[in-house]
């Protein structure tokens, strides 16, 4: 007997590479094996004998050998595939009938009868158990959108299986006490799913109240407020760099002549223009130096509205699972997300601020640099050369 069980499995297992629809992503010889192993767990927990053992295995490896030629009714056409592998290697009658009855159970509204009947019933549905449920869930899902050329949305999808949750359950009593707490663990996180798609659609909703001219509000703004922060670096730059030219030529031409008797008049004009172009160096640096918030950021903070993640000079001390829940806690509530958004813009607008009012300073003192040391200049000039003339 032992023997028929490993000819049943290479003849199935030949049967679908061979003649399976590429299609068949839940139906196939994983979903196969899956159940294979299952229903030889739950005879071992309800004490099944070798006998028993052996003829589950048998329904186990054929009950959906019927999806290589159709998938309605495939419950008989299993039993044909069967009967045929079984006759040809003279299984015994009474066998043949007992695998044939566990076979056709396993249609979804019958209900079983005898004790195989249930751990055949049982291991069949068992994935709603597993921890890997929705991985297998998703298979499914994507087997029937193909054949049935239709499409499901994930809050589709998933109340679905909440319904085959509420629909299904286990017969045998070690099924009942093994996988029952597993499967209620798993329509537990099916619940918590579906209330976060809720959650997400009411959200979006209720965002509708706002109107597109509010994030249209929002976005222009904050393009504004950026681009103006960019200008004000430019503005920034174009000092620093003139600023350093004039500070180049000044200790590469004039500091190397001070020391000449005849051109001490350059000195105090010289002092004058290095002063205010130094000073106009630095203001640029300063107002373009970015200030990053030294303040560790936490969950409670975010739901009391007293921080922005959104800008990174407040999160770059969070965690990366912090920062993430941060993130989807905005998106399911939409008033801490558009208060987020204005505290951006209030912040970034005073950072404008204060670039523009250093950018102010900087070109005044720039200006009246320019002005002074032109003056010095005519002024040094003008005393060096009236001794000159009067010599003359």
């Amino acid at each position: 007997m032992e023997d028929i069980i490993e000819k049943a499995e290479q003849f199935v297992s030949n049967l679908f590479e061979t003649r399976l629809s590429t299609v068949n992503f839940y139906h196939n010889i994983n979903h196969t094996r899956r159940v294979v192993e299952d229903i030889s767990q739950l005879a071992e927990w309800e004490g099944c004998s070798e006998e028993e053992t052996k003829i589950l295995k048998l329904a186990a490896w054929f009950h959906d050998t019927g999806f290589v030629e159709v998938d309605k009714g495939h419950e008989e056409v299993s039993v044909k595939f069967a009967q045929e592998f079984l006759h040809s290697n003279q299984v015994s009658k009474d066998v043949i009938d007992l695998v044939t009855d566990l076979i056709l159970v396993s249609i979804k509204d019958l209900k079983p009868k005898t004790n195989l009947q249930k751990l055949i019933k049982d291991a069949d549905c068992s994935h709603v158990a597993s921890e890997s449920y929705f991985e297998i869930s998703n298979l499914l899902r994507k087997e029937n959108a193909l054949k049935l050329d239709t499409s499901f949305t994930d809050l589709e999808w998933l109340e679905g299986n909440k319904e085959f949750f509420e629909w299904h359950k286990f017969y045998s009593d070690s099924a009942k006490l093994k996988w029952q707490p597993l499967k209620a663990l798993n329509l537990r996180e099916l619940n918590a799913k579906i209330d976060k798609i809720k959650a997400k659609q009411a959200s979006k909703k209720s965002s509708n109240k706002f109107g597109r001219g509010v994030e249209t509000m929002f976005r222009v703004t904050l393009k504004n407020h950026i681009e103006l922060s960019a200008i004000a670096d430019t503005k920034a730059n174009i000092l620093l760099s003139v600023n350093a030219i004039i500070i180049s030529v000044a200790l590469s031409n004039l500091v190397p002549k001070l020391d000449n008797l005849s051109n001490a008049f350059l000195v105090w004009p010289t002092l004058i223009l290095m002063l205010f172009s130094v000073t106009s160096v630095v203001l640029s640096v300063l107002s373009t130096r970015p200030n990053i918030s030294n303040v560790n950021v936490t969950k409670e903070m975010i739901m009391n509205k007293q921080t922005n993640i959104l800008f990174f000079g407040n999160f770059h001390k969070m965690g990366l699972k912090d920062f993430e829940w941060g993130i989807d806690y905005l998106m399911e509530n939409q008033d801490v997300l558009y208060n987020s958004l204005t505290k951006d813009l209030y912040y970034l607008g005073l950072v404008l601020e204060r670039k523009y009012r250093l950018l102010r300073i900087t070109y005044t003192v720039f200006m009246f640099g320019i002005i002074i040391s032109a003056l010095a200049f005519i002024i040094s000039y003008y005393n060096f050369m009236k001794p000159l003339k009067d010599l003359v």
